[in-house]
């Protein structure tokens, strides 16, 4: 139970950023290599291959789906029952799930393959484009059950004290990525496929180690037989359907921007779109890593029925979110030029739609950290319905209704101003909920 010792800390600043520095370390370098991946396609392929990663997207979110539903549910329940000293059930649970996992990859991984070629057909793109996108798919699909076992025990390292070991797992499948990124594209001229296989062998590196530290039984969570509660995987399930939801509405709100900028600008306006994807994923890796780190101690003490470290913690963690989310908007919006060039030149039309769009979604950066945050923690409490209200609400009703209307009065400028809208919109929403359950939970 060495392990467990670290739960049985007092709630300082410090100690909450012991366990969240790893993460927001992991979260700021997976967005990082994420970039890169960009970076080399528009630069060494054309902004017609960066196009295409985004039109991908939406198919890729669906995997992500999936993991992330299954990974911060599951954890949120298994953690849960390790607070009540039900160890011996949560580690069949755990071993359960990650067999869930693999079989939901395997099926996901076949119906990829059928179903790519009809939707990129049916979009209208240029030749070019179409052929990127299908070549991208066919090269990312094989890695869907090592990216869904990465985005499971990435989370499961934090919960059982080991977010050192994800992040350096993290860092090593990054410059893994990046390394490969060169060699295949540029060396072995495998054109954007070779991106896509860059990227499923740098994720396979958590999934690899993790395969190996949970079958090892001095571990706080390892593997044993598996007893399939089936409403475990219910709950679970249910649990992080929030998170499932989010990255469910990311791909069909990308699907709506792609088509937004389509209509108005052409693919231009996707990869332009792309560009500051990129910029706001970077930034939102931090209050993500913060809400994944902190998360597992929301779990315990809720689990342990500890409400002055609940209370202590809530505390910590809006000042932090507060602090990160001033430091990132104005980073942001004072290195947009820079940031922008990296991916495309200036006086490229690209250049002048990004240039123009981050400024304007950079205002999101004021409210994104608190409803990550916010979602986060009703999952971590094991209230997943609310944490599913706000995620839909925020990626999903807010984001529609902002899509909808203001381009129709702002034009290309109503497409940028729709993420700040919706998340402001989110913002009162967490809010309410935030204080409306304040007495319940007693945090």
């Amino acid at each position: 139970m060495e392990n467990q010792n670290v739960y049985s800390k007092p709630v300082t600043l410090g100690n909450a950023l012991r366990f969240a520095v790893p993460t927001i370390a992991m979260t700021v370098f997976m967005s990082f290599y994420t970039m890169v991946d960009g970076l080399f396609v528009s630069n060494l392929i054309g902004t017609d291959a960066l196009s295409a990663i985004n039109l991908t997207a939406p198919l890729i979110q669906l995997v992500t789906a999936i993991s992330t539903m299954l990974a911060t549910g599951g954890s949120a329940v298994i953690m849960k029952k390790m607070g009540e000293n039900r160890t011996e059930e949560a580690k069949e649970d755990f071993t359960f799930l990650i067999l869930v996992n693999v079989a939901a990859g395997l099926v996901m991984c076949s119906l990829g393959y059928v179903i790519m070629e009809p939707i990129f057909s049916g979009m209208g793109l240029s030749a070019d484009v179409e052929r990127y996108c299908i070549e991208y798919l066919k090269y990312y699909l094989p890695f869907t059950v090592p990216i869904l076992l990465m985005n499971n025990f990435t989370l499961y390292m934090i919960a059982s004290g080991k977010a050192s070991l994800s992040l350096i797992c993290s860092v090593t499948g990054g410059v893994l990525n990046m390394a490969l990124d060169y060699v295949l594209i540029a060396g072995l001229n495998m054109g954007i496929g070779g991106a896509a296989t860059a990227t499923g062998l740098g994720y396979s590196v958590t999934a690899v180690v993790g395969l190996f530290v949970f079958s090892r039984p001095k571990n706080l969570l390892h593997f044993k037989k598996p007893l399939p509660r089936w409403n475990v995987l219910f709950h679970a399930a249910a649990n992080g359907c929030s998170e499932m939801a989010t990255a469910l509405v990311t791909g069909i709100i990308t699907m709506m921007f792609n088509q937004a900028m389509l209509r108005y600008v052409g693919e231009d306006g996707v990869a332009a779109v792309t560009i500051i994807t990129y910029v706001l994923m970077f930034a939102s890796s931090l209050y993500t890593g913060y809400s994944y780190g902190v998360s597992p101690m929301i779990s315990f003490y809720y689990g342990e029925k500890n409400t002055e470290k609940l209370k202590k913690l809530t505390a910590i963690s809006l000042k932090v979110i507060a602090a990160i989310s001033v430091l990132t908007a104005a980073a942001s919006f004072l290195l947009t030029k820079p940031l922008v060039s990296i991916f495309a030149r200036p006086g490229h039309p690209v250049y002048d739609l990004a240039s123009t769009g981050n400024r304007i979604c950079t205002l999101a950066l004021f409210f994104i950290g608190f409803n990550i945050y916010a979602s986060g923690m009703f999952t971590a409490l094991s209230n997943g319905v609310i944490s599913a209200v706000l995620a839909f609400s925020r990626s999903f009703l807010f984001m529609m209704i902002t899509m909808i209307v203001l381009p129709l009065f702002l034009g290309v400028n109503g497409i940028w101003l729709a993420t700040p809208a919706a998340e402001l919109m989110a913002l009162a929403l967490s809010a309410f909920l935030f204080l409306k359950y304040r007495k319940k939970y007693r945090y």
